[in-house]
């Protein structure tokens, strides 16, 4: 906290200050047009407070929205706030534009990637059963939710392939634990899909 932030603390009690930092970091994942880090939260308040400290604010702050229609999640980049799942058909009659759906072969072209990772394009075919659309590969890529992870030692050194931060935090994931079980891959994505905001 600055000088000026504790010059006008003054006269405020630990609880007027506790609720006044819930604010801020309030503000602050408002203003942001992408998940906040713990980091750049201890960063924002110059290391006033610990991460464990403002992993308490946070849930503390998740708690002041229960019965909103917005919910704070993390994701494996940070915290945000989103809309509740039962509001999204609302949103989308608003801004009919903003949801894409996934068709049915991205969504199993990137769960062979997140299940199976590293993978090769020539897994995913095997797996899959069918050849690869580059298309498909191409705007998993561009979207950022794929990323080569080094070369398998075999002839032709073919790129193995991962997923990103990038790829949880579009389903609203802090980490790929939280994927559902394999046996339900392509209709959890699908649900996942159907649920997670789109930018």
């Amino acid at each position: 906290m600055s000088l000026d932030q504790f010059d006008s603390n003054e006269g405020m009690s630990l609880e007027d200050i506790h609720h006044d930092v819930l604010l801020q970091i309030e503000a602050i994942l408002f203003a942001s047009d992408s998940p906040v880090s713990l980091a750049r939260l201890k960063e924002a308040f110059q290391n006033q407070y610990n991460k464990q400290q403002l992993r308490q604010f946070l849930q503390q702050l998740a708690m002041l929205q229960h019965g909103r229609s917005i919910e704070l999640i993390e994701t494996a980049q940070g915290f945000r706030f989103q809309v509740r799942a039962k509001y999204r058909n609302i949103i989308a009659q608003v801004w009919p534009e903003r949801p894409t759906k996934l068709s049915p072969s991205l969504l199993e072209t990137v769960a062979v990637i997140a299940y199976h990772q590293p993978v090769t394009r020539a897994d995913i075919e095997q797996i899959r059963g069918v050849s690869n659309n580059s298309q498909i590969l191409r705007t998993l890529f561009d979207w950022n939710w794929i990323k080569e992870s080094g070369f398998r030692n075999l002839p032709g050194r073919p790129a193995l392939l991962v997923t990103t931060p990038q790829f949880l935090n579009a389903f609203g994931l802090a980490s790929l634990g939280q994927l559902p079980p394999l046996q339900n891959a392509k209709e959890a994505f699908m649900t996942l899909d159907a649920q997670a905001p789109k930018s």
